[in-house]
């Protein structure tokens, strides 16, 4: 599995930190797991900031809870669901689906695309979307961060094409339409803190269906 697309600095240090919103961990979480590069990153960092508490003087502070699912420890091995190796999840999505990605309960939004809510406790949204061959979502912005795993094929966009473990991480300054790749379905692992922002007639009902 070859990664092109990684993380921002900025958002591996703010997931070090425990600082980002749940749902936006959850998916630094899965890619952290799959990448190595961001996994030895993110492993820096927490010494450094390990590093740094244990030059201030003892406080008696409650330590926050971190967001829900968490990362698994690095240097554990993605679990095979299901027997095959396209089916291959990292464990913070592992841990909130039964069986493999095609045993999600998937609802349909439009021709060709369906998504599946996953259930987190704390900030933003965090699903599960499909797309067909060819298909795409309509265009849109976002009203604040976004970042989308790829766990299964491929898409493009006005940016680039990402393939499995890439991450697509915008902000509101990026609007974009990702179109699936032929050859699968592809499916990814969506976070967000705000909701998008779509055009039109047919993206504002495409809006409506997703219920952010």
């Amino acid at each position: 599995m070859s990664i092109t697309h990684h993380l921002d600095d900025a958002t591996l240090m703010s997931f070090a930190a425990g600082a980002l919103p749940a749902a936006l961990a959850a998916v630094v979480a899965a890619h952290v797991e799959m990448c190595a590069r961001c996994r030895q990153e993110v492993g820096v960092l927490e010494r450094v900031g390990g590093a740094l508490l244990a030059e201030l003087a003892p406080a008696a502070l409650e330590r926050p809870q971190p967001p829900q699912p968490i990362r698994t420890p690095a240097g554990v091995a993605e679990p095979i669901v299901g027997g095959d190796s396209r089916a291959r999840i990292p464990p913070p999505v592992a841990g909130l689906i039964r069986g493999d990605l095609d045993d999600a309960s998937w609802r349909w939004l439009a021709p060709g695309v369906w998504d599946h809510m996953l259930p987190l406790s704390g900030a933003g949204k965090l699903r599960l979307l499909k797309v067909a061959p060819g298909r795409g979502v309509p265009e849109h912005g976002h009203g604040g961060t976004e970042i989308t795993l790829v766990l299964r094929g491929s898409f493009h966009d006005e940016i680039g094409r990402y393939l499995r473990g890439d991450v697509a991480e915008l902000d509101e300054a990026v609007a974009h339409k990702p179109v699936a790749d032929m050859g699968g379905d592809c499916i990814c692992l969506v976070g967000s803190d705000e909701p998008e922002r779509f055009h039109g007639l047919l993206a504002r009902y495409w809006q409506r269906l997703r219920r952010f």
